[in-house]
């Protein structure tokens, strides 16, 4: 069965989206689409992908996050990825879409990611 969690959390203005399980063709990529769209809606810029307790991610996932990151991009907000996985690693280098992305080791550095730009925007 195959199924997927979102579990949202702001940290320091900083939407937090925990993602647990597949985000594959069908209901789950549609679930996260859904989930981005409806911060991107309520003016959200600043949006990091916990993708710690993801368990497998196909074609369709990627396809996914692609639009979600440039959905948000053209928003003029950002979103970066966490926690990936070694699969989601791997599959990221292989598609080249590591170069895309901000990917961040820890959901921690990639929150304070954001701190940094908008300390340097603000002055």
């Amino acid at each position: 069965m195959s199924d997927l969690s979102i579990t949202t959390r702001e940290v320091g203005g900083v939407d937090v989206l925990d993602l647990s399980g597949d985000i594959a063709l069908g209901q789950t990529s549609a679930e996260l689409r859904d989930a981005l769209k409806a911060l991107v809606a309520e003016g959200k810029r600043r949006i990091v992908l916990n993708m710690a307790d993801v368990r497998r991610l196909d074609s369709s996932g990627l396809g996914t996050l692609v639009a979600g990151f440039t959905s948000v991009e053209r928003d003029g907000g950002k979103m970066k990825l966490s926690n990936l996985p070694e699969r989601v690693i791997e599959l990221m280098a292989i598609t080249k879409l590591h170069t895309v992305f901000d990917v961040f080791d820890s959901t921690d550095d990639a929150v304070s990611s954001f701190e940094g730009a908008a300390d340097v925007a603000g002055r």
